[in-house]
């Protein structure tokens, strides 16, 4: 795919734009001024693979608590503001990496002026974060309701603001819980300018349909090459988003991280528990990091075939499986063994 070019920014040491990976971010969904659950969600995300964290501000105290939650993560933290100028200020003031804001909801020009004067002292990006449920109402009443171009035109709204305090350390969201608008809208902005996107669906559900709709309007714009970081809403564990995330990327070659299972959906004529021994090699393996394809087979269909493509493979057949290796027949292995075998190739591949 060609990927479209946009400007670099930077952003706590990870690079966003240009020829950067693209990034993977989540948000936690702890109490911000409850530091202890933040920063223990934090560190779950970081051994998940997620390389930005965002964080809700809607108050004084959790501005307060960036400082110590920065003391002990890792992770560059963008602060989640609205409405309140003042948090925003509190928030660069006590270590935040980054910004997510819309400029026309903090308050006049002065005191947008003010947040861009901070952040540009300190080199701290802002993405004007432009959601469907949240426009104006002159965009609402001039367009009826949020599309995408109504999202297009305030999002051009708030970035002009900031060029005119001649700040272009940016980053553009628009999100929205239809699929189609989201993926219509970064559309047309991408014609208009150069400044990276961050790619979400917003509002998107559960884990199954939230899953489904992000992988749909997050894959088609990534395979279009356009797209600098990704976050994938959920209503979950905030793991289960770099998860989801991960998968998509690497569905589209663009990142690989972790164990890749390949398995069958299964019918009748599997000749192994596959299901079982799915679950079991996938929870174990879980903690990897290093790029392993593994094939779990049920049969001889197309079981040898997919286990020859991948590192480690198996073909299920009547009460045993044959292990596979880079290609090769290694052995043959009882059923109740299948799960061991694996699991101990793979971690020798890795080690």
């Amino acid at each position: 795919m060609n990927r479209r070019t946009s400007r670099q920014i930077t952003l706590g040491g990870i690079p966003i734009g240009g020829d950067a990976p693209v990034v993977v971010q989540s948000m936690t969904n702890t109490p911000t001024q409850d530091i202890l659950a933040t920063v223990h969600q934090i560190k779950r995300l970081t051994s998940a693979g997620c390389e930005l964290v965002r964080i809700a501000v809607p108050d004084i105290q959790s501005a307060m608590a960036l400082k110590e939650i920065k003391v002990q993560v890792s992770l560059p933290v963008i602060a989640d503001i609205h409405f309140d100028y003042r948090l925003a200020l509190a928030a660069i003031e006590n270590g935040a990496d980054g910004l997510r804001l819309n400029p026309g909801n903090i308050g006049g020009r002065r005191k947008v002026k003010e947040v861009v004067r901070a952040a540009r002292d300190r080199a701290i990006p802002i993405r004007i974060g432009v959601n469907a449920g949240s426009l104006s109402k002159s965009i609402l009443n001039r367009y009826g309701h949020p599309t995408p171009e109504a999202m297009v035109e305030s999002a051009m709204g708030h970035i002009g603001m900031l060029e005119d305090l001649d700040f272009q350390l940016i980053k553009v969201s628009l999100k929205s819980s239809n699929v189609s608008h989201m993926v219509s809208a970064y559309r047309l902005l991408a014609e208009k300018l150069d400044y990276p996107f961050h790619l979400g669906v917003t509002e998107a559900g559960s884990l199954i349909s939230g899953t489904v709709k992000n992988t749909l309007g997050i894959g088609i714009l990534l395979s279009e090459g356009i797209g600098d970081t990704v976050r994938v809403s959920l209503t979950s564990d905030p793991v289960e988003e770099v998860r989801v995330a991960y998968e998509i990327l690497r569905a589209l070659d663009l990142r690989k991280r972790g164990v890749e299972i390949i398995s069958c959906p299964t019918c009748g004529r599997c000749q192994i528990d596959l299901l079982a021994l799915v679950e079991e090699v996938e929870h174990e393996l879980s903690p990897i990091t290093a790029p392993i394809r593994i094939a779990i087979m049920g049969c001889v269909v197309n079981g040898p075939g997919e286990a020859r493509e991948a590192d480690v493979g198996i073909a299920g057949g009547p009460g045993h499986g044959t292990l596979f290796k880079k290609g090769r027949v290694v052995k043959n292995v009882a059923e109740p063994d299948l799960a061991r075998v694996l699991i101990e190739e793979v971690r020798k591949m890795v080690n």
